[in-house]
């Protein structure tokens, strides 16, 4: 397969090579089948009498015969052993800044090469990115791309952050974890997007080698969770109290979807409970929901639902609430709690302004938790 064909053939959820990168990966196109697959065992699984593992990454525990995968469909119990087939397998590759992420106190204007592979370990009804998450990964075209060179892109492309995104990157961990560590060693951070539907001592490992995390939290009710995301709220909300006890930079990001999970005493609740577990500084966003994939009955989220979620968070006592998904809202930019000046000034994915000097508000010398620099 040439590479004009590959990029006609891979759609929304192929490879979208960004500035230059598209001369890197001539020769890597690939077309993602059974054969092309990797065979690295897997971190994080026990072995069970009668060739049988249990799946310990995640709170599903996917216990599984010979020849099965885990419900992620990614991982594959071979004759006993279990492996992940997607090590060094990226079905998305772009460059993005890192305020599409969205992180908004971490090396503001920063580039990042964004990386995924195929598979979640959930299923939610309303993901963006449902072509790469919601196939197997033979269902997908990709590239070979081993940790050693994505941390040589990064640098080769002036990418001073890699994001681990789009998709679920629990589901690839052995491939980001070994990808964080050959960064560092180049001077480059590692960051993750995630809906945070992890077990506490993989987090735990990862945790010493990337430097920031954000998490997905989709609602504030069990309810939710079981119709529309398959998956469990209480594991998401202790990843994220684990994630704020440690030094790796913490965000939070709520996709509001109409009469779902907008009702103000669960939004009243959560705001709550983010300032006495996590604390009053980690940036939440509440982000607009746009129809897409199985959930296409409901129209985008009233940019006055927003606000007002907002509002009550701000009434809690969290100190930087934003509204995403709306480009050129004044709540897209920071405010200093103290002085209530704007001290980043955002339009979109763009910074027009930054008012921070050493860490701290260049009005008022209010320190401005994050990392800036």
């Amino acid at each position: 397969m040439n590479r004009r064909r590959f990029i006609q053939t891979a759609g929304g959820a192929g490879l979208a090579a960004g500035s230059g990168l598209s001369g890197l990966f001539t020769d890597l196109y690939a077309f993602g089948n059974s054969a092309n697959l990797s065979r690295v065992e897997a971190k994080f699984y026990k072995k069970h009498p009668d060739r049988e593992v249990e799946c310990i990454l995640c709170p599903r525990l996917c216990r599984l015969g010979d020849r099965e995968r885990g419900y992620c469909g990614v991982r594959e119990n071979q004759n006993g052993t279990y492996y992940t087939l997607v090590y060094g397998k990226a079905c998305s590759i772009h460059v993005d800044p890192i305020e599409k992420k969205p992180f908004f106190h971490f090396l503001p204007q920063s580039r990042t090469l964004s990386i995924a592979s195929a598979g979640c370990n959930v299923n939610c009804k309303f993901c963006q990115n449902w072509e790469i998450s919601q196939v197997r990964p033979e269902q997908i075209n990709h590239v070979d791309f081993p940790p050693s060179l994505v941390a040589e892109s990064a640098l080769k492309y002036d990418c001073p952050i890699i994001a681990y995104t789009y998709s679920e990157p629990i589901v690839f961990y052995e491939y980001m974890y070994d990808t964080a560590k050959e960064a560092r060693k180049k001077g480059i951070k590692s960051v993750v997007v995630t809906g945070g539907h992890i077990n506490e001592d993989p987090l735990l490992e990862l945790l010493p080698v990337v430097d920031a995390i954000k998490v997905d939290l989709k609602a504030f009710h069990q309810e939710f969770y079981t119709e529309y995301v398959r998956g469990e709220l209480a594991p998401v909300k202790k990843a994220i109290e684990i994630i704020a006890k440690s030094p790796v930079w913490l965000e939070i990001v709520y996709l509001v979807i109409p009469t779902l999970n907008d009702h103000p005493e669960k939004i009243r609740e959560m705001s709550r409970w983010i300032r006495s577990s996590v604390g009053p500084d980690v940036p939440l966003h509440y982000s607009r929901f746009q129809p897409m994939y199985l959930l296409k009955n409901l129209p985008p989220t009233p940019v006055s639902t927003l606000e007002k979620l907002r509002d009550i968070s701000l009434e809690e006592g969290l100190h930087y609430v934003y509204v995403g998904n709306v480009p050129g809202h004044k709540a897209e930019s920071t405010i200093c709690p103290r002085c209530k000046n704007i001290i980043i000034k955002r339009t979109g994915y763009k910074i027009q302004k930054v008012n921070i000097n050493k860490g701290k508000c260049r009005f008022c010398g209010n320190k401005i938790p994050g990392v800036w620099t």
